[in-house]
């Protein structure tokens, strides 16, 4: 078993400051569990993570696996053999000039023969559906397809002990359910799972959980005990997975639908005993939500694309076309999803609409302006359009938080109380406080504060279209709402238009009115996201899910219930279950 004794971890910067990452901890993890842990971001996961292998030394307390303290310099290569992580950044990781090679590399520092090792390489790549892309470069593939990689990697050591810090944040929702289903595949087979997770979906299905607030752990228990007690689970800044919420709602008015279950297929077994099969039960019109009125005016353009092709490595054996033919209107105001599996050319098109990469041909239109590589195109299109990449490291570089985010008014030329005054906006609106963080090393935050800090960055610009690429991968569950709500607040209050690639479901659902769907590097959809959502078979056609709501809905009406099938949140599905209900009763 894993044994942590009294754990302290006190991270110290260049003048003195101290922080004091883990405060105590005790654990035994046994081999053979599957234990998910949780926190707000902050909380001390990702340095618990890298105790468990010796990448981390406590500064007081020990870490024994197997016996062996990871002290012990001496021990680690045993330790390491037997314990494999998978980082929150897949970059962190990936060493070799190919994805075959990068998988190989850990078992040929096990000595194994080479015969073994292409079977466990083999295997580990069909694992995570990346076998046929076995030849290519890893630094060119999306950060999903990195990510599939660094799973890849740790598979093929044979771990007794599988540690994955946010493994499932850049995975399309088919993808992440995959990874899951495998991963409950070792645990039965007897490696212990111990996964870092903002998904409380994906915690639910651990039969262990572990949630750290400030360094200390909170609770140590089965998950339905944590989700029995929402207030618990709301002081750690975490929130109820979808169904739950649900399930909580209901039974506050129907008593014998219990408030802790966890999954779709638990709540329909509740609901269906009391559900009346009908043709036609429910107004739907009622309960839809209301669609904005067309204004008079004309739609202004914000963003649109003509037959833009983009190719990497072009005119080598290692070519790959990322985007072939891509043309769309995006109006001014709107806030669109756009979605798609891993590796479909979503960070792609966004970086050619911003002018970060430059396409092989077609062109890019801002507010009705053709780009150029002109100075003046460039300028334009820099005040009009601000974006947030996937990697938020790849836009963070000053030493201090506040500096950082101040770069770019700065160097639009902004006054210094202009700066102060939109940098201290930026911060508080991404809960970054001002007077907390400013002075704070880049260096000293958690991946989810980096991709806050980010955020503000980009937002201290002020710019009319906003383009985010997994703007919430990384956060809490209580930050992605904030950031989900703040950027609710820009589209309806200053018109900002909203162009937002994500994997997750519900907060496509909570953000958009409209989908772009992205496959092979080709636009094949470009609907309202309601109607996408109402029709399943689209999108797992292209490795997508329904929110989870939307997909009990989906359950239920195969059953012979009549409910909406566009359902999108928990606040309408609560609504529409207790008609229904109601309904019933009085048949």
């Amino acid at each position: 078993m894993i044994e942590i004794q009294g754990l302290h971890h006190t991270y110290r910067s260049s003048n003195e400051t101290q922080i004091d990452a883990l405060q105590g901890i005790d654990l035994d993890i046994n081999e053979g569990e599957f234990v998910a842990v949780v926190g707000a971001n902050g909380s001390g996961k990702t340095t618990l993570a890298r105790h468990l292998n010796g990448l981390l030394l406590p500064t007081r307390g020990r870490v024994l696996l197997d016996g062996k303290d990871t002290r012990d310099r001496h021990l680690l290569g045993a330790i390491r053999s037997r314990v494999a992580m998978v980082f929150q950044n897949p970059e962190d990781q990936i060493v070799a000039t190919t994805v075959e090679d990068d998988v190989a590399f850990g078992p040929e520092n096990l000595g194994l023969d080479s015969e073994e090792i292409g079977r466990r390489v083999r295997w580990a790549l069909e694992s995570v559906d990346m076998w046929a892309l076995r030849d290519r470069a890893p630094h060119m593939l999306s950060a999903g397809q990195q990510q599939r990689v660094a799973v890849a990697g740790a598979l093929a050591l044979r771990p007794r002990y599988l540690v994955l810090d946010e493994a499932t944040n850049m995975l399309n929702p088919t993808g992440r359910r995959d990874l899951i289903a495998l991963l409950r595949s070792l645990h039965q087979d007897g490696v212990a799972v111990i996964l870092i997770t903002h998904s409380m979906s994906e915690a639910a299905q651990a039969e262990r959980m572990v949630a750290l607030g400030e360094g200390r752990i909170i609770f140590d228990g089965h998950p339905r005990t944590m989700f029995s007690n929402p207030d618990q689970v709301g002081e750690l800044g975490l929130e109820l997975p979808p169904v739950a919420q649900l399930a909580a709602n209901l039974s506050r008015k129907w008593p014998k639908i219990h408030s802790g279950l966890l999954t779709s297929e638990e709540l329909c077994q509740y609901l269906l005993p009391l559900l009346v099969c009908c043709a036609d039960c429910i107004d739907t019109g009622a309960l839809a939500r209301v669609e904005s009125a067309p204004s008079d005016e004309q739609v202004r353009q914000a963003l649109g694309a003509d037959d833009l092709r983009y190719e990497y490595l072009a005119g080598t054996p290692l070519a790959a076309v990322a985007l072939n033919d891509v043309s769309l209107g995006i109006n001014s105001g709107d806030v669109v999803a756009l979605l798609g599996r891993t590796g479909s050319g979503k960070s792609t098109l966004l970086q050619l609409l911003t002018g970060v990469l430059r396409p092989d041909s077609g062109r890019v239109l801002v507010e009705g302006r053709a780009m150029g590589t002109g100075l003046d195109d460039r300028r334009f299109l820099r005040k009009s359009v601000g974006m947030l990449f996937q990697s938020s490291e790849d836009q963070l570089f000053e030493s201090y938080v506040g500096d950082d985010v101040a770069f770019g008014p700065r160097q639009l030329g902004v006054s210094p109380d202009v700066v102060r005054e939109r940098v201290r906006w930026a911060m508080d609106t991404v809960s970054l406080p001002f007077g907390e963080f400013k002075d704070r090393f880049i260096q000293s935050l958690s991946g989810g504060e980096r991709r806050k800090a980010a955020l503000a960055g980009v937002l201290a610009l002020r710019p009319r279209t906003l383009l985010l690429d997994e703007p919430t991968a990384g956060l809490d569950p209580q930050s992605r709402r904030l950031v989900i709500e703040t950027l609710q607040r820009l589209n309806r209050e200053e018109g900002m238009t909203l162009v937002v690639a994500t994997h997750v479901m519900e907060d496509a659902a909570r953000l958009a009115s409209e989908a772009i769907v992205l496959d092979r590097g080709q636009v094949v959809v470009q609907d309202t996201l309601r109607s996408l959502f109402a029709s399943p078979d689209r999108l797992w056609a292209y490795g997508l899910e329904p929110p989870e709501v939307t997909g009990l809905m989906h359950r239920l009406r195969e059953a012979g219930i009549c409910v909406p099938k566009d359902v999108l949140s928990v606040e309408t599905a609560t609504a529409v279950l207790n008609s229904a209900l109601s309904l019933s009763q009085h048949e």
